[in-house]
């Protein structure tokens, strides 16, 4: 069973503690991606005038527009892989029957030398008879 953990991180300046089953490691990484986010929104004209409940609606806004592009990014990327999955499931197909081509060409390669010797040898004998038969 997994451990709750705690840990106290900073976010707008404010010491906070969070708590969860991630570590601490990824906690301050939320907290860092918070401060980073209100730095970033600190830059817009105007937002330091506004209302804290509207700071943190744009907060949120901003922070579940990250959410969505990235979700849509990962559905992106996952439609890719099933496409190269399915494209490499194809060239396997195809290799294997390209070997069994490989595979039968050789064999007919190998009856056809087989049969050549037996006609070689049968144009031998033939050719002793006739040389046989003209003396």
């Amino acid at each position: 069973m997994a451990v709750k953990n705690t840990a106290q991180v900073i976010i707008g300046g404010k010491i906070i503690t969070l708590g969860g089953y991630e570590s601490e490691e990824y906690f301050q990484k939320v907290a860092s991606y918070m401060n980073n986010k209100i730095a970033e929104l600190s830059e817009v004209p105007g937002y330091t005038r506004q209302p804290m409940e509207t700071k943190h609606t744009l907060l949120s806004l901003n922070i579940t527009d990250d959410y969505f592009k990235a979700k849509k990014q990962a559905e992106i990327f996952e439609q890719d892989l099933q496409q190269k999955d399915q494209e490499m499931y194809d060239l396997k197909h195809e290799l294997i029957a390209l070997r069994m081509q490989i595979e039968e060409a050789q064999k007919k390669e190998q009856e056809a030398s087989e049969q050549k010797s037996l006609l070689e040898g049968k144009v031998n004998e033939l050719e002793k008879e006739l040389e046989d038969l003209l003396k």
